[in-house]
């Protein structure tokens, strides 16, 4: 499983795990350089929090996608 965003690989593994239709990356598979902290957080019941991440390539941002 890859996970591209403006013709570049930000994530990309064998061992994704799948909650709810989306896939979870190991930190090991992730060009973390890509990655910026969004401030961004939510709350599942049953997940609990989750923080989010901005990915940056140039100047163009995703805001949240990560």
């Amino acid at each position: 499983m890859k996970a591209i965003w403006n013709n570049t690989t930000i994530a990309d593994s064998d061992d994704t795990v799948v909650v709810e239709d989306h896939h979870y990356f190991p930190i090991s598979s992730v060009q973390i350089q890509y990655l910026e902290p969004s401030g961004t957080h939510t709350t599942c019941h049953w997940k609990g929090v989750a923080s989010y991440n901005n990915i940056r390539i140039n100047d163009d941002v995703n805001v949240d996608a990560a």
